[in-house]
Parts: C-alpha cells; sequence; structure tokens
C-alpha cells in the first residue's frame, strides 16, 4: 500500500440516511454523492458513542469510550491515551486541525496536533456538566427552541463552517506544499449539520417544505416504548411543542443543512485537486454521530437506533477500490489503524488492546472477525446502553432494563423488536455473550456514574450544577454560550 496524505473530514450530527449515496431520494449531496463513486462507502458503519465529546475521543484514540472514561461532554479528551496524531508527529508527519474538535482546551500538541486552526473545544474547559446528573434526569428546557427556531437564514453555525472550509482551502494552496517531503494528514472538523437547525437560504430553497415527509413512526400511538426511551423524551424535550408545519419546517432545515456541508465538502476536494495534490491524497468522509430527525418523535442523538448510532462513511483514494460498497461493520476506532497504515506507519492492533482495523483493508474485501460496539453513559441516560452489531442481528443492552433485538436485513428501519420473540431467545444470548467478551456493561456502568458523580461534587454539587442551567451547543469560537434554566 502506497503512502499518501490524507484528508479526514468529519461532520456533526449527520443522519447516514440523509445522503444521495446511501439511498435518500430527495437530498442533494453531489460532491460526497462523487466521492462515492469513486471510492468505498461503508453501508454499515457506526460510532462509538451517540455523544459529540465520547465519540471524538474514541476516534482520536482508537479506544472505546469505557477505556478512555470520556463518558459524557463534560469529561474531554485531554491527550491521554495517545492519539493517532501523537503517533504521525513523533514519525515526524505534519498534522493539522481545522475546525471542531470538542477536546478539553486547545492546546495542539497535547492533542496530538502541530496546529489547531479555528478549533472548537469544550464550553470554558467545562462542557456540559447537566449531562453528569442521571440518577434524576433533569429536563433541559432549551431543547424546546429546536421547532421553534427552524427554517432559513444563518447562524453561528453556518459562519464558522464557511471560515473552516475557507481555511482548510488555503491550508492545502498555501502550506501543504512546505510538508511535501512526507504524508500530511489535514482533519477538517464542520459542525453541520448539528442544531440549529437554520440553513442558509440557497440551501434551504432546494427543498419544499410541504413536499418533505413526515420522519417515520412520528405519531404518538407510533411510537416505541422502553423505559430508557421514555425517560430520553422526558429528558430531552424537543418534541413538545411541535405541529406538522413546524416539523417539516425542521426537517428541509436539516436537509439544507447537510446540502450546505456537501458545498464545504466540494470546495475542499476542488482545492486538493487543484493544488495538484489529488493524485497523492486519500480522503475519509465520516460523522460523529447520526440525528433520530423526528424518527419515533425522537429529535437529537443519544439513542442506538441506526438514526442515531448509524452514520455515514465514505474512503477514496490511491488503493481504494473505486465505486465500491461493503457491508462489513465498522467504527470510529477503525479510524486510527487507517490513518497510521495510509501515511505508511504500522498500525497497532488487537495485540496491542486496539479493537480498530484498517478501513482501507476491509474496503478491499477483508472482514474482521470482531464485535463492533457503541455505548452510552451522558445526557438523558437513565441507563447504560450498548449496542453491538452480529451479522443481521443488532443487539441493544440497557443496564437494569430490557433488552432490544432487530433484524437489520427484514426490519431496516427498526419497528419490530425481537428481544421478547422465544423464537429468539438463542440468538439474544449469543449477542449479550458477545457484548460481554468486549465490555462488563454492569463494572461499565458503575465506573461511569464514579466518575461523574466525582465531577458533580468538584462542581459544588447537584443543587449548584442545576442552578447553573446549561447551554444548547458549544458556541464556536468568538462566541459566548447561552445558558437556559435546567430543573430537576
Amino acid at each position: 500500500m502506497r503512502a499518501t496524505n490524507l484528508i479526514c473530514i468529519l461532520s456533526d450530527e449527520h443522519n447516514k440516511r440523509v445522503l444521495g449515496c446511501y439511498g435518500h431520494p430527495m437530498v442533494r449531496t453531489p460532491n460526497l454523492d462523487r466521492l462515492a463513486e469513486r471510492g468505498t462507502r461503508f453501508t454499515s458503519a457506526y460510532t462509538n458513542c451517540p455523544i459529540c465529546v465520547p465519540a471524538r475521543a474514541s476516534l482520536a484514540t482508537g479506544r472505546y469510550v469505557h477505556e478512555v472514561r470520556c463518558w459524557d461532554n463534560a469529561i474531554a479528551y485531554r491527550g491521554d491515551p495517545p492519539s493517532w496524531g501523537h503517533r504521525l508527529m513523533a514519525a515526524g508527519h505534519r498534522v493539522t486541525a481545522i475546525g471542531k474538535l470538542h477536546y478539553q482546551a486547545s492546546e495542539p500538541k497535547r492533542n496530538g496536533f502541530d496546529e489547531e486552526v479555528l478549533p472548537l473545544h469544550i464550553v470554558n474547559g467545562v462542557g456540559d456538566l447537566l449531562g453528569l446528573i442521571r440518577d434524576e434526569l433533569p429536563v433541559r428546557s432549551g431543547a424546546r427552541k429546536l421547532g421553534p427556531e427552524a427554517g432559513r437564514g444563518e447562524s453561528e453555525y453556518t459562519r464558522y463552517d464557511r471560515e473552516i472550509a475557507a481555511s482548510a482551502c488555503r491550508w492545502l494552496t498555501a502550506e501543504a506544499p512546505k510538508h511535501a517531503g512526507k504524508p500530511w494528514v489535514l482533519y477538517v472538523g464542520f459542525v453541520a449539520p448539528h442544531f440549529p437547525l437554520i440553513a442558509p437560504a440557497q440551501f434551504y430553497d432546494l427543498y419544499a417544505e410541504h413536499e418533505i415527509p413526515m420522519p417515520a413512526m412520528y405519531a404518538r400511538h407510533e411510537r416505541a416504548r422502553h423505559p430508557f426511551i421514555d425517560a430520553m423524551r422526558r429528558c430531552m424535550c424537543f418534541d413538545e411543542s411541535f405541529d406538522e408545519p413546524m416539523v417539516r419546517r425542521a426537517i428541509t432545515a436539516y436537509y439544507g443543512l447537510v446540502s450546505f456541508l456537501d458545498d464545504n465538502v466540494g470546495k475542499i476536494l476542488r482545492a486538493l485537486d487543484d493544488a495538484g495534490l489529488g493524485a497523492d491524497t486519500r480522503v475519509v468522509y465520516t460523522s460523529d454521530h447520526g440525528d433520530n430527525l423526528g424518527t419515533r418523535g425522537l429529535w437529537g442523538k443519544s439513542t442506538m437506533y441506526e438514526e442515531s448510532a448509524g452514520i455515514p462513511m465514505i474512503a477514496a483514494g490511491p488503493g481504494i477500490p473505486r465505486g465500491n460498497v461493503t457491508d462489513a461493520p465498522v467504527s470510529l476506532v477503525d479510524l486510527y489503524p487507517s490513518i497510521l497504515q495510509c501515511v505508511g506507519l504500522q498500525a497497532q492492533g488487537a495485540a496491542a488492546g486496539y479493537p480498530g482495523h484498517s478501513l482501507i483493508e476491509i474496503a478491499d474485501g477483508y472482514v474482521p472477525r470482531r464485535t463492533v460496539l457503541s455505548e452510552y453513559h451522558a445526557a438523558g441516560a437513565a441507563t447504560a446502553a450498548y449496542m453491538i452489531r452480529r451479522g443481521r442481528y443488532k443487539y441493544i443492552h440497557y443496564v437494569g432494563m430490557p433488552p432490544m433485538l432487530f433484524d437489520l436485513v427484514a426490519d431496516a428501519h427498526e419497528r419490530n423488536d425481537l428481544a421478547a420473540d422465544p423464537s429468539h431467545e438463542r440468538v439474544l444470548a449469543e449477542c449479550e455473550a458477545d457484548l460481554r467478551r468486549v465490555v462488563d456493561p454492569e463494572a461499565a456502568d458503575r465506573l461511569a456514574r464514579a466518575d461523574q458523580n466525582a465531577l458533580i461534587a468538584h462542581h459544588g454539587g447537584k443543587q449548584a450544577i442545576l442552578a447553573r442551567g446549561t447551554f444548547r451547543y458549544s458556541p464556536p469560537p468568538g462566541a459566548e454560550a447561552t445558558y437556559f434554566e435546567a430543573r430537576g
């Protein structure tokens, strides 16, 4: 495998179903679709945690959340254990980050980068303290703004993403040629299509609100009932004030933000070619997690349904099969060995305790024998949640609550939970055994709660955090977080 440069593009909260190359009949993503045409698309890619900070810690370190103990959006990566960036820098490769990282603070060398351009990290180095409180889930009142604010316009995030794209294009033109002696890695972190669901008019107007279909299983009598999901809905009260026109407007804005994201990706890919670097650079596109986008009356992330835990993943460039599609399950931890292999370094594998496998090799037909894991211990989680894939089956384990089991071949949209079906008892038991070979779910749950309770005490206790309130989303550089009331 010839060593090349790499551009890793990470979006935020991109539901994999909202992409032309993933089969969406309406959404326009010509640049990502072309990237998929000249590379490999992974149909069964997953986040290792469906919320920003833990997912990004897993991506950086190549390790699962319960190993790095970045459980939620208040416990962020701070340079240990070492990231793929540290490995590259130690070997003399240039590693640059532009845009959102969501680590604890901007300390490039500690974080595994030679430089950070326009970095976005957790708010004030503290992050979302409210998400630490899980004994009695507080209502996150700021979530109620999601629908009323949705529509056409500009936000801090759309302005920020334009700056990120422009900075990445400048870097490829002016900086990349300075590092031609050894493969470099450019990480680009966009925030779209993360809420607020406000899309620039050019992209919002690609879609007619009245043509937007209502989300699947949106009617109240259709919504799945489960104690974990019910608790999540009460805490993440996005949907309390939605009516049908508001739902359509919110989804229109999300579609517009995806097309806006795609346009920014296109600018980077054109700059790469204009700089004469396309033949010597691989490109990976993925997202930190998805978005429920109204399905089952759920919005945002934080669940193990495909809309939230599933992510898009595309890889293209020298040595990666063109026009290829693979169903082999993969996840964000696979980026670690993939990046190392791409630039010519030896990947650390299972023998060193790393769960990831090279996406380049998987694209070429290799199917690793392993269990892909996602886990959740963060905001709105009444208990720990774990998800694995076992062939056609997807198993979701909740500590102290009933599990879920879905046959994704027969039931791609997860309408029929098979966990209580006696004919699937053996599959259910085999899935739980596979999970327990990767993680002790009860022990990890105890460890997460101990770490979170220690941090709650450090910040003055539960009542102090509730009185402080919380913000809705991390502001971009130069902006301040707007805090909302938090109540138990």
